[in-house]
């Protein structure tokens, strides 16, 4: 019988995993994810000052990049204590609550920023399609109630989904595949069905990025329609370029979230290292990569920034 055989799940303690085969390398291997960490804090942190400091910054669009900001720091904790840990001292072990804990809030960040990707998606089309009303739409108490939407809907789908854990058992290995806890690979340990978390997962996963997805696929086409109703050529342009920023950020999170469910499902042959860099990929890129992406491609923003960063420097 293993020893792991009926253990209860306050006593469980699972074993994370950095980057399987190269054990003995990661304390070089920190060195890009410290980088990586770094560039997602400064940057997400000097998107929301000055978004709060700049008053020409006060409006819709912007509220929701501050939001967007926002759940990307939130993303970034929920894996940093754990994957530097793995790191930097081999701190390995995580309790079972913790593990839900961790799950759920990466799980209610990843939730988060999809919704709030849809509500851009949303804005852009509000000012494209109807200009003269957008202020009037989308008003400070409507922005403040989407934002209270997106957390009260992610906390709704996922708390099912991370308490029904509590009902397996655990009598195997309790070694996980990654530098964080992630909800399939705490199903794979169990030796009790799991065929209701696998639905209740599954559920959760179609009712948020599968349903978000949908409709900002159709937010663009409804804005493609409309731009292309415009005569002027110049406003076409300027029209489309309102959404680039908006793309990237979609792109940065849909991709690496599509790769690493098809890995998961269809790349059993593929080597353990190439599910850790997807895996953290998929965590680690829209945190670093949007306030790049919002930097170079928004003049506003980045008028804003280059305004804030000479002043602090001078201070």
């Amino acid at each position: 019988m293993s020893t792991f055989q009926n253990t209860t799940t306050s006593s469980i303690v699972f074993l994370l995993t950095g980057v399987p085969g190269l054990e003995a390398f990661h304390t070089w291997i920190s060195i890009p994810f410290c980088f990586l960490y770094i560039t997602a804090f400064s940057g997400n942190s000097l998107i929301l000052f000055v978004i709060v400091t700049q008053p020409s910054l006060h409006e819709p669009m912007y509220y929701f990049l501050s939001m967007l900001s926002t759940t990307d720091l939130g993303l970034s904790v929920s894996t940093l204590i754990t994957m530097l840990g793995i790191f930097w001292f081999n701190a390995r072990e995580i309790s079972f609550n913790a593990c839900l804990s961790q799950m759920f809030f990466i799980q209610l960040f990843t939730v988060m920023e999809s919704s709030v990707l849809l509500a851009m998606a949303f804005d852009r089309f509000v000012a494209i399609s109807n200009p003269l009303r957008y202020a009037s739409i989308l008003t400070d108490l409507k922005i403040a109630q989407i934002g209270v939407a997106i957390i009260t809907r992610g906390t709704l789908i996922l708390t099912p989904m991370v308490l029904l854990l509590k009902r397996l058992s655990f009598c195997h290995s309790q070694v996980l595949h990654h530098s964080y806890c992630f909800h399939p690979d705490v199903m794979k340990l169990s030796c009790t069905d799991t065929r209701i978390n696998s639905a209740v997962g599954l559920i959760a996963l179609i009712t948020t990025a599968g349903v978000d997805s949908v409709f900002i696929i159709l937010s663009y086409l409804l804005i493609i329609k409309t731009v292309f109703s415009i005569a002027s050529p110049e406003e076409r342009k300027k029209a489309f370029s309102t959404c680039i920023s908006h793309v990237g950020a979609v792109a940065v999170f849909y991709i690496p979230l599509i790769s690493l469910s098809f890995v998961h499902r269809f790349g059993k042959q593929a080597p353990p290292y190439v599910h850790t860099l997807i895996a953290n990929a998929y965590l680690l890129l829209p945190p670093v990569m949007n306030p790049i992406i919002y930097s170079v491609k928004t003049k506003q923003i980045r008028r804003a920034v280059l305004k804030v960063l000479p002043s602090a420097t001078k201070d």
